[in-house]
């Protein structure tokens, strides 16, 4: 009689996201940071798992792009940016956003890149919300996103605002079938540092397999989007491939 364990973890590969690259060159190993399971209930059949995602999915010298907090004004000239340099990314939607900008939540999946749960309305701390809030900011904004994308699109992952994760949001998402994502490299454009720093923080602190945060939403983001003509031809060179989170 097979393992029951192994059984589960085959059909979680065969249910595994579908990951694209941009465009392929010598690679190194990946890295990756662990992250504790939710110990809570046994997670329904094929859903994702609730262990933070600090990897992008494919090995090598991969990077995975995170944007959170759009779609806003910035987000054309970042995937106008991305589109140039053939990268892949992730955009983390807050579900009012994604609401009020439909055609640019449809251009995110017509460009090939995938969609983030970020939340209704990115409230902060989000542990601290009762249970039922905490519930309808990830569902509701699933949906809203969903209906943003229109038929057929899909979101993978959730994020918690602020990256404030606990075992009870987690456990939510993962009943609504996305994987907690995390990053490796926050390069703070979130708090207007300059172009130059944000640039430099991302060039410092990456490792291959790594995950970079930054933000197309939530403000001001003409800095990112500098940093970000700088930071994608300087991947390119350093031999890294674009990927996606793991799922």
């Amino acid at each position: 009689m097979p393992n029951p364990k192994s059984v589960r973890l085959l059909r979680r590969a065969a249910l595994g996201c579908m990951v694209t690259v941009s465009f392929a060159l010598a690679g190194v190993g990946t890295s990756a940071s662990a992250a504790s399971d939710v110990s809570a209930q046994a997670a329904p059949a094929g859903s994702p798992s609730a262990s933070i995602a600090y990897s992008a999915a494919t090995g090598g010298r991969t990077v995975a792009l995170t944007f959170d907090d759009g779609p806003g004004p910035a987000t054309g000239q970042i995937l106008d940016l991305l589109a140039q340099y053939h990268a892949q990314a992730t955009f983390c939607q807050i579900g009012t956003q994604a609401a009020a900008n439909p055609a640019l939540v449809k251009r995110v999946i017509a460009d090939g890149h995938r969609l983030c749960d970020h939340t209704v309305d990115h409230p902060q701390p989000m542990r601290t919300l009762p249970h039922d809030k905490q519930v309808h900011e990830i569902t509701a904004a699933k949906d809203m996103i969903s209906k943003a994308g229109g038929p057929g699109t899909q979101i993978r992952w959730f994020r918690a605002p602020g990256g404030d994760f606990s075992p009870e949001n987690r456990q939510i998402a993962e009943q609504d079938g996305l994987r907690p994502l995390g990053w490796t490299v926050d390069t703070r454009d979130w708090a207007h540092p300059g172009a130059a720093s944000i640039l430099a923080t991302a060039k410092r602190e990456l490792r291959p397999g790594g995950i970079i945060l930054m933000h197309d939403g939530g403000g001001n983001r003409s800095e990112t989007v500098a940093a970000l003509r700088e930071l994608l031809p300087w991947l390119t060179q350093q031999g890294y491939r674009f990927s996606l989170p793991a799922c």
